[in-house]
C-alpha cells in the first residue's frame, strides 16, 4: 500500500464498526445505570428485609424483632441468605433485561 493512503473499509463494515461503538457506549451506560440501582428484597413475611446494589455489594439488614431468637440463630441466619440471594437474583435478572435490549436480544458470549 502506498504511503499515506488508507485502505477503505466496505460500507458494510464501517456501519457495522459504528453499530459495535453504539452497542459498546450504550452497554457502559446501562451498567453505570443498573450499578446505581438499589434492589431489594423480603423474606419471613417482611420479616428479613435486606438491600442491594448492581455491583451486589450488601447496602442495609433490616430484622423484624420478632425473628431475633437467641435459641434459633440458624433460622435467623437462613432468612438472612435467602433475602441476599433473592435480591442478588433481581440484580441479575434487571442486568439480563437491561442487556438485551441493548444487544437487541443477541445473545454475545462473555458479555455476562
Amino acid at each position: 500500500m502506498a504511503k499515506g493512503k488508507k485502505m477503505a473499509m466496505p460500507g458494510n463494515m464501517n456501519n457495522m464498526m459504528k453499530q459495535m461503538q453504539k452497542m459498546q457506549k450504550d452497554m457502559a451506560k446501562m451498567q453505570d445505570e443498573v450499578e446505581n440501582k438499589t434492589f431489594e428484597a423480603s423474606v419471613g413475611g417482611g420479616a428479613v428485609l435486606v438491600k442491594v446494589n448492581g455491583k451486589k455489594e450488601l447496602l442495609e439488614v433490616k430484622l423484624d424483632e420478632s425473628v431475633v431468637d437467641t435459641d434459633d440463630i440458624e433460622m435467623l441466619q437462613d432468612l438472612i441468605i435467602a433475602a441476599v440471594n433473592q435480591a442478588n437474583k433481581t440484580a441479575d435478572e434487571t442486568v439480563n433485561k437491561e442487556m438485551s435490549k441493548v444487544t437487541g436480544g443477541m445473545n454475545i458470549p462473555g458479555l455476562l
